[in-house]
């Protein structure tokens, strides 16, 4: 379209002239006319363009929404679906235990477990718990043989209990240590052993 413009406006510009060379008011006119047309071809022009615009937009308007809605949609979807792992559950257990640890007494020894906690897990290999008979309890809780503990750990050991390894023992009592709470090591049994022991030195003075 405006390629046909340019020429009709070259051809009237020629046109006139042609008029003032010579003197004939016929090409004037026939100018005339053609510029007309180029005019009214320009105005068409803009007239399609504009029209085209609008229908442009009305049809990418209702396409947009479903777009926006479809968008809010998967993002519920998403924030539905989302599956729940091993940090998002363990996530209540740890704020109450900060709460607890905020909780303790400052005066609290540091090799005492918090009543409750438990200190090591099975996949930190801690040694479970030795149960212990009431007799062997009894003659435990009156002895000032010497155990081992870990810090932070709640169980009390032989000193040549395997799992120790090279971890950074502390000597006690074990009347100490089970009046702090600590309980025997079920790997080593240091109950069982010193009550025995205990019970064979006594036999043998008998």
């Amino acid at each position: 379209m405006l390629f046909i413009v340019l020429v009709l406006v070259l051809a009237a510009l020629g046109l006139l002239i042609t008029a003032l060379i010579t003197a004939s008011s016929l090409w004037a006119w026939i100018s005339i006319g053609l510029s007309v047309v180029a005019g009214l071809l320009l105005v068409v022009d803009w007239v399609r363009r504009r029209v085209g615009r609008r229908r442009q937009a009305a049809v990418a308007e209702p396409e947009d929404e479903p777009s926006a809605e479809a968008a809010t949609s998967a993002g519920d979807d998403d924030v539905a679906d989302e599956p729940v792992t091993a940090e998002t559950a363990d996530e209540p257990a740890e704020q109450a235990t900060a709460v607890a640890e905020a909780g303790e007494p400052a005066d609290q020894t540091a090799l005492i477990p918090a009543a409750g906690e438990l200190v090591g897990t099975a996949e930190e290999g801690e040694p479970g718990e030795e149960r212990t008979d009431e007799a062997d309890a009894k003659i435990v809780d009156e002895l000032d043989v010497e155990v081992v503990v870990v810090d932070e750990h709640p169980r009390y050991h032989l000193t040549d209990c395997g799992w120790l390894a090279d971890r950074d023992v502390i000597p006690i009592s074990v009347s100490e240590a089970r009046d702090l709470g600590f309980t025997p090591c079920a790997r080593c049994t240091p109950d069982a052993h010193l009550a025995q022991a205990h019970r064979a030195k006594k036999k043998s003075k008998a």
